[in-house]
């Protein structure tokens, strides 16, 4: 578990740091790459969250 938390907390400082070379650069790139991992991370945090639910109820 704590090893997901660490790996979602990273990903959103990596989508961050993404969307800041972007702010600094304007290379669109950077905008695309930090979409995408942020969608995946937001994904990868609901479904930690699902099975942390469902544990909790079961």
């Amino acid at each position: 578990m704590l090893l997901l938390r660490w790996a979602i907390l990273l990903l959103l400082l990596f989508a961050g740091v993404c969307f800041a070379y972007y702010a600094a650069t304007g290379q669109d790139r950077f905008k695309r790459i930090g979409w995408v991992v942020l969608k995946w991370t937001v994904l990868a945090a609901l479904g930690f969250f699902a099975v942390l639910i469902a544990e909790r109820v079961l």
